[in-house]
């Protein structure tokens, strides 16, 4: 019966966690619109990050509840499910044919965001030092890099604004703005809560390391907006925006997310993890490589298939983890 009503918690948190990101969004956009802040703002800021806020909720309440193996976990996992699967599903829908920044620039970028990480995270071992830990002075050279990188998205998004423009986006009243910001607030809040709260029930009940919950289970639930954004524009033939979504995704989440979480409380490092990173750095590698095999850059239906039985294959190498 506590299993039952466990898992009924677990998947309350992330359809509240999502709902919750929705209304943050949409609360937010609004506002923006309605104190006339441009869409190029708004798209590379409330409505980007938007697909990032579960990951970012469920890494803050894993750093105050004390559960940082969940915080790394969540997004490393995340960063692979978006490139395997959510690309994969995506491509197989409609092939992805992405610009020549996004394979020259962008893909390129997050493949830094993850060496960086490795690199920082594997002073430890390199010095001999023994217990590897994401310091607060490490997460502030993250959220550098992610200043950096906003600052690139800006200018590319001066130059061509196209991709902004596309961006639809409500207005509502002021009161109705404000509540869509603090019930969004509020379900990320909960959602957030009742996922950690879960994950670690479930580490403990079962003996099972929080770092593999947070890989698989925890990373896929949060991974779900960048599924749907993703599934969405391949469906509409926006395959730029699908690509886009992915990779800036991930980004955020490294530099950004992992930045928030390491500032809040030190997050230690496992050395199983490495494997997960080089997972990462490889997927981002063969993205990178799928631009320049069959179609000139774009991801084709069979690369997606490829990509999906990859992601298949990592999930049963985390089981065999176990």
């Amino acid at each position: 019966m506590d299993l039952i009503f466990t898992l009924i918690l677990f998947l309350t948190g992330f359809a509240v966690l999502i709902k919750g990101a929705d209304f943050l969004v949409e609360g937010s956009s609004s506002l923006a619109k309605k104190f006339k802040i441009s869409k190029l703002v708004m798209g590379l800021t409330v409505v980007a990050m938007g697909t990032s806020l579960p990951e970012l909720f469920v890494n803050i309440f894993a750093s105050i509840n004390n559960a940082p193996e969940l915080a790394i976990a969540n997004v490393l996992g995340s960063n692979i499910a978006n490139i395997l699967l959510i690309l994969g599903i995506s491509s197989i829908i409609y092939p992805l044919t992405v610009t020549k920044g996004t394979v020259y620039k962008e893909i390129p970028f997050s493949l830094l965001a993850v060496l960086v990480l490795g690199i920082l995270v594997n002073e430890a071992f390199l010095d001999g030092a023994g217990k590897a830990v994401l310091t607060r002075s490490d997460s502030i050279i993250l959220i550098c890099f992610f200043i950096i990188f906003l600052y690139y998205t800006f200018s590319i998004a001066k130059a061509d604004d196209s991709l902004i423009s596309e961006i639809s986006i409500k207005e509502y009243g002021t009161l109705k703005s404000v509540l869509y910001i603090v019930i969004g607030i509020g379900g990320l809040g909960l959602g957030g809560k009742l996922i950690v709260d879960q994950a670690i029930w479930f580490a403990e009940k079962f003996n099972i390391s929080q770092n593999i919950i947070g890989l698989t289970v925890v990373s896929l639930g949060t991974s779900l907006p960048e599924l749907a954004t993703s599934a969405v524009a391949a469906y509409r033939k926006n395959t730029d925006i699908a690509v886009g979504n992915v990779v800036g995704s991930n980004i955020f989440n490294v530099f950004f997310i992992l930045g928030i979480s390491g500032l809040i409380s030190p997050i230690p490092f496992l050395q199983e993890n490495n494997m997960d990173i080089f997972v990462l750095v490889t997927a981002t590698l063969i993205l990178f490589i799928s631009m320049f095999t069959g179609k000139r850059s774009a991801v084709d239906r069979w690369e997606g298939v490829i990509f999906v039985i990859g992601y298949v294959l990592y999930i049963c190498y985390l089981m065999v983890r176990l």
